[in-house]
């Protein structure tokens, strides 16, 4: 009560003005409505209508950010926490919501994922309390002094938001989400399930690429399920890294789901699994190497093979391994580099992203070989 009257008292003229009646009644009727959808997705919504339900509030949310009476530095803060409040709802969700599918804690599961489109109010209503300052929309007067650069900057930044979502919505389609859930069965995130999947033949073909000084790194956008879904939080278009001790990509290798060949973990690639979508695309950059330190990462990947390793797929959110084989692709090639002391930029290999490798080669020591188009 003491909120309200406070957001009243200093915002009424940004409210659109009206007795404080309406204004109990309007806000009665949101609650009554937010109520509704939230008994009706309960009852009713599948996971890719609760992730639809996610992205559209968290969007209407960062709207309402944009447009609020926040300092750039407190929005900025709002817009990264509801960016990950997303990431959260969506996660727990995929692993939680359907892997309870047929459990006696099914319910309880979806009833606590659906309470989870509170937390951007929650958010909202902390950084009210704490801030001593208010969410409004402009009121006239407000406008009238908003300016054309101000304007565009907050028409970019709607843009944005919208675009995002919209793909989301073409990212989280049933068909992958699916094909990522029956996938999640084979990992884990704190044994190795991968071991041995690199066979004599491969070794020997690595070996013999030591007369060669450079290792090639793989920059790919595949078009796969899991890296449609990557990209929406990345926004970047490429979202796989690889690393081959040979030009042509005979010997490429990082960490994947095994394109149900193999185990997620360290595996060998061929060029058929970068093919998953028209556009496909491989970027292929070459780094001088001495032969001590091809060797040195060729006889890590050995000593891997033979110890097991995982995908870490809980690493995408946590940025951290529960062991050290457990890595995902930019985190393995970025650790292979610093292993034989060839990285380039400095950064801990859990934050580092594929395109990472590309962008912040800031002593230009990567070469670019040509680029394979699908």
């Amino acid at each position: 009560m003491e909120l309200l009257t406070h957001f009243i008292g200093r915002r009424g003229a940004g409210l659109g003005g009206g007795t404080l009646q309406d204004l109990f009644l309007r806000r009665r009727l949101i609650k009554i409505i937010a109520v509704m959808l939230m008994i009706g997705l309960f009852l009713f919504a599948n996971m890719t209508l609760m992730i639809v339900a996610f992205c559209l509030l968290t969007a209407a949310m960062l709207i309402r950010t944009v447009l609020g009476g926040f300092r750039k530095r407190d929005k900025l803060g709002l817009c990264v926490v509801y960016g990950l409040g997303l990431a959260l709802q969506i996660v727990f969700t995929i692993i939680a919501v359907i892997g309870s599918q047929g459990k006696l804690i099914y319910y309880p599961v979806k009833l606590f994922a659906v309470l989870l489109l509170l937390l951007p109010f929650f958010v909202e209503q902390f950084v009210v309390i704490n801030k001593n300052a208010d969410f409004y929309l402009p009121s006239i007067e407000d406008i009238s002094t908003i300016t054309f650069a101000e304007l565009r900057s907050g028409q970019e930044a709607i843009s944005n938001i919208l675009g995002r979502v919209s793909k989301a919505g073409k990212s989280f389609t049933p068909e992958k989400l699916k094909g990522i859930f029956r996938d999640l069965r084979n990992h884990s995130a704190t044994q190795y399930v991968n071991n041995g999947t690199l066979t004599d033949k491969y070794m020997q073909s690595a070996y013999r690429t030591l007369d060669d000084p450079h290792i090639y790194l793989a920059i790919s956008n595949t078009g796969s399920a899991a890296s449609e879904i990557i990209s929406v939080f990345t926004q970047k278009l490429y979202n796989h890294a690889s690393i081959s001790f040979d030009r042509d990509l005979n010997t490429i290798i990082s960490y994947n789901g095994g394109a149900n060949v193999y185990p997620p973990g360290m595996n060998p690639e061929m060029l058929e699994f970068f093919h998953q979508k028209k556009d496909a695309s491989i970027l292929i950059y070459s780094l001088e190497t001495s032969l001590e330190q091809k060797k040195t990462i060729i006889d890590k990947i050995s000593d891997i093979n033979k110890e097991g390793s995982a995908y870490n797929i809980i690493g995408l959110v946590i940025k951290r391994s529960i062991k050290p084989n457990i890595m995902f692709c930019s985190q393995f090639v970025y650790k292979m580099l610093e292993y034989a002391g060839l990285q380039y930029f400095e950064n801990k290999a859990g934050n580092v992203r594929p395109t990472d490798l590309i962008e912040m080669d800031y002593y230009k020591k990567l070469k670019f070989e040509y680029e394979i188009k699908f």
